[in-house]
Order: C-alpha cells, then structure tokens, then sequence
C-alpha cells in the first residue's frame, strides 16, 4: 500500500507534535516528545540536540517509530522524566497511539540554524527518514500547534477593549510570539486566521 501522511493530516512543509519511542542496543524503551516537519508524501525531517537518548537509539538503531496521540498526560510524563513501560506495545508503539509511523534514517545531517534561540545552535543533527508503515488505530490528525495559538489569540482579542494597557502589552507580546510560532509551524488555514488578527489588532491602532 502506498504511504502518504495526508492520511492522518500531515501537510509538507508543516511540523507536527509527535511522541518518538526508539530502544537502545539492549532494548529498553524510550519516548520523547518531539516536532516532525513532513517534507514529502512518505518522507519526514526532524532535529533532535546531542545528548539525548532519542537521538543516541536512532544513531545507533537507523530506524523508530513517530507516534500520533492527542494524550496531553503522555506528552507531560515524557517531556519530564521517563514513560513507564507499561505504556509501551511489544512493538515499542504506544498504546495510546491513534496512529503511529515506523521510519527508516536516510540521513543524518549536522544543523546550524541562526534563527534559533537555542544558544547552542552548532549541537544538533537534522534526521531524514523515510516513512516505511502507516497504522492508523482511529480516525485521527496529526497535532499542529497552531490551532491553539489561534484560539489564544482570539480569546484575548475579545479583551482588548476591557483591560488595562499594562495588560494590552502583555496580549500584544503574546500574540507576537504566537504569530511567529504560527507562521513558523502552523497550517496555511492557522496562518491565514492569525493574518486577520493581526489585521484586526492594527485597525484598532496596535504597533505590531
């Protein structure tokens, strides 16, 4: 069956927010949460800074799996300390994935990128997988950050005219942020919606 991550509403060139499960050499399960940029129908890059132990397996083992849930608890015990291995598949999947993809490294790529805040901008490598078996557990979408920017920025848009202008600042800040996170990341649909905030914002006189 031919691969294609529009299955699961991965657009190319947008990054979506994925728990990566890798073992090491003597099978241990890991999972970590980490954005996947889909470069192609079956193709995806991600870019992942040394020391980690995602990046170790995947350098060590060429291969892992990028799964797909919207459990916000899997993403908190993850990004925090090490998930139990009760929540791992014999397969290293998570038992929590609507859906999930086994990849293959293509390459791997030393990264320098000058926007990046992060300091350290010369301590990461760039993978290039391939996308070798889509299981889709459940009808399902890929997360995409910018849809909750989009709602944030609404929902503070509809409080300009309330609050004080310390508070005014801090919404605009916000918003500059989501904005350049959205345009960043975000889908054409999210980055259009934030194009009308920040339309509505200079309308009402805001320095943007």
């Amino acid at each position: 069956m031919e691969i294609n991550l529009s299955q699961i509403g991965m657009e190319q060139g947008r990054q979506y927010e994925t728990i990566i499960t890798t073992v090491d050499e003597k099978g241990n399960p890991n999972a970590a949460p980490i954005g996947v940029i889909c470069a192609a129908d079956n193709i995806i890059i991600l870019r992942i800074f040394k020391g980690s132990h995602t990046l170790d397996n995947i350098i060590s083992q060429r291969e892992f799996i990028v799964n797909i849930t919207h459990d916000p608890e899997v993403f908190q015990i993850s990004t925090i300390r090490n998930l139990p291995e009760d929540y791992f598949n014999e397969d290293n999947t998570l038992k929590c994935a609507e859906a999930y993809f086994k990849c293959e490294v293509i390459s791997l790529t030393e990264a320098v990128k000058q926007s990046d805040p992060i300091k350290k901008k010369d301590e990461a490598i760039v993978i290039k997988s391939k996308v070798v078996d889509l299981v889709i557990n459940e009808n399902t979408q890929a997360v995409n950050r910018g849809f909750g920017y989009v709602i944030e920025s609404l929902s503070n848009l509809t409080r300009f005219d309330m609050v004080s202008t310390e508070q005014k600042e801090l919404y605009l800040n916000r918003f500059r942020e989501a904005n350049r996170v959205v345009t960043k990341v975000g889908r054409k649909e999210d980055i259009k919606a934030m194009r009308e905030i920040k339309k509505e914002l200079k309308s009402k006189g805001y320095d943007l």
